[in-house]
């Protein structure tokens, strides 16, 4: 559908810059088609940079319970006791990436 409507907008428009502005879209479809299908089909970001389309979450084995991430995060998304592995809520977090930036033992994982 999305290759149909560039394709239209390249044929019909009456001036340069409409012709040639659905190039890029075209192109990518192209070329990265798989990732437009998990996009919009399976709702996921394989490469983890789009917001909404990503959750973090905290490895087990790996969080030791320090607290860096329970203490920076603006929504107060993440809970758990000292030296045990935390968790966060994915209703509260708003995937700004502060707690996988500040996890020294790279506990944080977006998926």
């Amino acid at each position: 559908l999305l290759q149909e409507l560039a394709e239209m907008i390249k044929d019909f428009s009456l001036c340069g810059l409409g012709r040639t502005s659905p190039n890029t879209v075209l192109s990518t479809l192209k070329y990265f088609q798989d990732e437009y299908q998990t996009h919009v089909k399976d709702k996921k970001c394989t490469a983890g940079i789009c917001k909404d389309l990503i959750e973090y979450s905290i490895l087990e084995d790996k969080c030791t319970g320090c607290g860096a991430c329970l203490k920076l995060c603006p929504q107060q998304a993440i809970k758990g006791e000292p030296k045990t592995p935390h968790t966060i809520d994915p209703n509260k977090c708003i995937r700004c990436g502060v707690c996988r930036d500040v996890c020294p033992f790279e506990a944080i994982m977006v998926k």
